[in-house]
């Protein structure tokens, strides 16, 4: 018989918040996290604004051989790691260690390592790259960090779709423990991504946003949108097989009752015409959950503010629900916290998990210019009471990989 997944815990660290609480509380302040780049000296670049996380100092969470040794990536990982699985109540009396696994994506991994050795490689010669550099750099070692730092022996996964790798990293790790695989597993993703080579990379494809107003940068669903903006940061879910959790006296923020994986085959870059692939993922995901269309409350959307993102993810939502998404809440939090890629799937999912526990909508921030190709009710610029019982999110990577996540409402 098929286990149920219930969420036990949330971690997350931000460009609005370097914790969950603090992060939701920006949600609900309507505060933008993009400004301009500081990481690097951007004075060549045509962009000039990121979503970095603020007030950061490695050395306040780690030691200093971990500050040393972990990329930035990893380092957000484990931070958001460590918020979650405290929050959760598991301990090694309550719960058997060698049952708690890790499924935690990057999209690009330590990419600002990669940058700086190979600087090194260049300027000083082979002899003085550091030994440390594969072990930075390599995408899967968040998930192998996490599980060091905390004493997990489950599995270890590190699942890689671009900007879907998160929400994917929670579908497998949900299909898991529903299976009887594991217990439990923290699941989501990380990013570290903001360096020159990586602003040049997306820059240069026409990806990310050229707007000299930090509130006119990550516009999703308006008109005028222009492109993404670069975040990062990290979001890591607990998730608990619902038997386990009643035994130790958990307590449980919603249930995960539903996820669908597609692939457009299509395009390295651009989705698929008409949004066809994701409306199927977002299709599986409802048949998974068994429940109909019009019983989704609120969808949290992949909605990057591209051109071509916002327009198909419209037109897929409208596929995938019918007449039912005339009714359903859209909105993009990528307005607060920009587009942290691989990690994106993992900071909205403790999103929709908060947006079910306080029974809000959390607004798609800074939108203006009304588009005619995206007419869903997108939550403009203010939070929505309403009842929310169950909600999905939606991330879509790079490569054509799409995932839908289904979250309820947890009634005991």
């Amino acid at each position: 018989m098929e286990k149920r997944v219930v969420i036990t815990g949330l971690g997350a660290i931000t460009p609005i918040g370097n914790t969950v609480e603090e992060t939701w509380k920006g949600i609900k302040e309507k505060k933008c996290g993009i400004d301009t780049i500081k990481l690097f000296n951007a004075e060549n670049f045509k962009t000039k604004f990121d979503a970095e996380v603020k007030d950061f100092n490695p050395a306040d969470y780690l030691d200093v051989k971990q500050v040393k040794r972990l990329d930035r990536s990893s380092q957000f990982a484990i931070i958001a790691a460590r918020e979650a699985f405290k929050d959760s109540g598991i301990t090694k009396e309550n719960t058997d260690l060698e049952n708690v696994g890790v499924y935690v994506g990057s999209g690009i991994g330590g990419l600002s390592t990669i940058q700086a050795q190979c600087e090194t490689n260049y300027a000083k010669g082979n002899n003085r790259v550091s030994p440390m550099f594969i072990p930075m750099g390599i995408a899967n070692m968040p998930a192998g960090n996490i599980a060091i730092d905390l004493g997990l022996k489950g599995e270890s996964m590190s699942i890689v779709t671009a900007c879907s790798s998160a929400t994917h990293s929670i579908g497998e790790a949900y299909r898991n423990i529903k299976s009887g695989y594991e217990e439990v597993i923290l699941a989501g993703g990380c990013e570290a991504a903001i360096c020159e080579v990586g602003i040049a990379g997306f820059e240069n494809m026409k990806a990310l946003t050229h707007a000299t107003d930090k509130n006119r940068a990550s516009i999703p669903f308006d008109k005028e949108r222009s492109g993404f903006v670069m975040g990062e940061g990290a979001g890591i879910i607990v998730l608990e097989e619902l038997e386990h959790a009643q035994k130790r006296g958990a307590k449980i923020y919603a249930e995960l009752v539903g996820y669908g994986a597609t692939s457009d085959a299509y395009h390295i870059t651009s989705p698929s015409p008409d949004g066809e692939g994701a409306a199927r993922a977002m299709i599986r995901a409802i048949k998974d959950a068994n429940i109909k269309p019009e019983e989704i409350d609120y969808i949290n959307a992949h909605g990057t503010a591209t051109h071509l993102n916002d327009m198909y993810e419209t037109m897929a939502i409208k596929k995938a629900l019918g007449e039912a998404s005339k009714k359903v809440l859209v909105s993009s939090t990528k307005g607060n916290v920009g587009h942290l890629l691989g990690a994106a799937g993992g900071v909205e999912a403790v999103f929709c998990v908060k947006s079910i526990q306080d029974q809000i909508v959390p607004p798609t921030i800074n939108y203006k210019e009304k588009d005619e190709d995206c007419d869903l009710d997108i939550v403009p610029n203010e939070i929505r009471e309403t009842n929310v019982n169950i909600v999905m999110s939606n991330s879509l990577g790079f490569g054509g990989h799409n995932g839908s996540i289904i979250m309820k409402r947890w009634e005991g």
